[in-house]
């Protein structure tokens, strides 16, 4: 793609009206410091505050800023290939806008680009202003994932990054409708590093992934990247088999030597119940590994841009992406 624009921000915008302003004026300011030209694209996903009007009013006086906004909500990962499809740059950097991530970490990541390196994603070494829980449950599940696949996921990273026009062709090109962003980053490979910072809390309203949306990002990862889960039906069927033929073995053994046998109904009820809970939880991973299948053959698109605003040119046109 040739373009004049040599970065594009892509920001993915929920309900975030409070933190709007200072987001802009600190984007304005970094990429302004880099002397060359840029696009802000911020990407409203179904917000239900005044969001829209805040960035509408960049929009008017600012002809590097441009909205996309969704018809409804259609989730951060979404919200984010969005903002890539439409980018223009040379490097896009992908930031959120509650300012947790520090946007003046882009100059660095400017720098390890120009050197030569197509992905550079930021890396936490701290995570300010986070509960105990998500923080204990973000280092567990970024180590199980790695664990769990062949590709090297980088650990204690969020979508913060930059990338190369190249890469961001390559996404473009990937079709999965449950997305997780930085795993596709790292599965298309190219040259990449890190660069390191702490995390800040966030400025003002609430978190965008509570508990259930974490939970939603953590099995788009496992099982787009990872075929280990629903392997463990396989391992666990042996065990199980292993283990009745074992436990059989004994009784005929006890029986045979006249051995008391130490039984009852409740250690067969305790065995039914696991077993039972057990085939439950196999069947639970076998089913979202179909419900993605049905996802893809349904092949809907993958979000709907209710409308386009920016300064040159104001469009309400619906558009459909696949």
């Amino acid at each position: 793609m040739s373009s004049d624009i040599r970065y594009s921000v892509v920001i993915p915008v929920y309900n975030e009206e409070a933190v709007l302003e200072q987001t802009y004026r600190r984007l304005k300011q970094v990429m302004t410091s880099t002397g060359e030209t840029y696009e802000l694209i911020f990407v409203n996903d179904g917000s239900s505050d005044h969001s829209v009007a805040v960035i509408k009013s960049f929009c008017d006086k600012d002809k590097s800023v441009k909205l996309i906004s969704f018809s409804r909500n259609f989730g951060h990962q979404v919200a984010i290939t969005a903002g890539m499809d439409f980018s223009a740059g040379a490097a896009v950097v992908v930031i959120d806008a509650d300012l947790q991530d520090p946007p003046e970490l882009i100059l660095k990541m400017i720098a390890k680009w120009q050197e030569g390196y197509e992905v550079v994603y930021a890396k936490r070494n701290h995570r300010n202003g986070e509960t105990f829980f998500k923080k204990q449950t973000a280092h567990l599940f970024y180590r199980l994932l790695r664990a769990s696949t062949e590709i090297d996921i980088p650990v204690d990273t969020g979508d913060f990054r930059l990338i190369d026009r190249k890469v961001c062709d390559v996404l473009k090109e990937l079709p999965e409708k449950n997305r997780y962003v930085r795993g596709l980053v790292s599965w298309v490979g190219f040259r990449q590093t890190a660069v390191s910072y702490d995390r800040d809390p966030r400025l003002a309203g609430e978190s965008k992934y509570p508990l259930q949306k974490m939970i939603k990002l953590s099995l788009d990862g496992l099982t787009s990247f990872s075929f280990k889960p629903i392997k463990l039906a396989s391992y666990s069927g042996v065990l199980l088999t292993a283990l009745g033929f074992v436990y059989g073995l004994l009784l005929l053994l006890f029986k045979v030597f006249g051995s008391t046998v130490i039984g009852g109904w409740n250690l067969v009820l305790a065995s039914e119940l696991v077993l039972t809970g057990f085939l439950l939880i196999i069947m639970g991973i076998m089913g979202e590994y179909l419900g993605r299948i049905y996802d893809e053959a349904r092949n809907r698109p993958l979000y709907i841009v209710g409308e386009f605003y920016r300064k040159e040119e104001k469009e309400r046109n619906v558009i459909k992406v696949g």
